[in-house]
């Protein structure tokens, strides 16, 4: 069989316009829910929940009941050991947090290769190779790969193009909150200073052409950022949705 095809990393060539929901939930009925919502696409994150890597597994295959849904996985750090399993359960798209230098960003990248090119362990009887039945997969697999790199610190800033420049890095996802904090606004992401370093960065991106995007639960203010260029949109999370909805709830009696 072949292997199946990256639609998400394929309309982020085509600078399509991509909204997703984040998975901060365990379990796999969250996540089959938000798979089946209409989305793009639905990050399962393992940085900021309790999702550990053994529940990721189940949650790929329940998004993937949605075939019009991508799947994203959010490693809990720059690690070529997680980069290793998640790879295995078959992600192929993975977002990799708070990414400060050229280096950074090169070792990422080494993760999600094979030798001779980078240092991902080899294995065969995987869900990524459909239990061995996709066709040459370790000389395929790297062509559906996605490595989304975040930018969330005045330092990430500073070396924007040192690390968006790196070959196989297919995109950049600001994260406004942790922007905030290390430019001394913690919190305040509508912050002038803040979203001027945004636009800013958008701009710079735009320039080496390099897909981008951001967080943005604020439903006006997503919808200026995507106006402003961004193609990879984060505008819900579930933990957020279900607390608004539960307040929004109780506030009726």
């Amino acid at each position: 069989m072949q292997n199946p095809k990256n639609a998400f990393k394929a309309a982020l060539k085509a600078g399509k316009s991509q909204v997703g929901l984040w998975n901060s939930i365990g379990g796999y009925s969250i996540a089959e829910l938000l798979g089946g919502a209409g989305y793009d696409w639905v990050l399962v994150d393992s940085e900021h929940s309790a999702i550990e890597t053994i529940e990721i597994l189940p949650a790929l295959q329940a998004i993937a009941g949605s075939p019009e849904t991508s799947a994203l996985v959010r490693v809990a750090g720059n690690d070529p050991v997680l980069f290793k399993r998640v790879l295995d359960m078959g992600a192929q798209t993975i977002m990799v947090p708070y990414v400060q230098s050229r280096q950074e960003a090169e070792a990422a990248v080494a993760a999600m290769r094979y030798g001779p090119k980078g240092i991902r362990g080899m294995a065969g009887m995987t869900r990524a190779t459909r239990y061995g039945k996709v066709d040459d997969y370790f000389k395929v697999a790297e062509d559906e790969l996605c490595l989304i790199l975040q930018i969330e610190s005045v330092a990430g800033l500073d070396a924007l193009e040192e690390i968006a420049s790196v070959d196989g890095v297919d995109g950049i996802f600001i994260g406004p909150a942790d922007l905030s904090a290390s430019m001394g606004q913690i919190g305040e992401l509508e912050h002038p200073a803040v979203e001027a370093a945004i636009e800013d960065a958008f701009a710079r991106l735009r320039a080496i052409n390099v897909p981008h995007g951001l967080m943005c639960l604020n439903v006006e203010a997503a919808k200026r950022w995507i106006a402003r260029g961004s193609t990879v949109t984060a505008v819900g999370v579930d933990m957020v949705l279900l607390a608004d909805s539960v307040a929004a709830l109780r506030a009726e009696f």
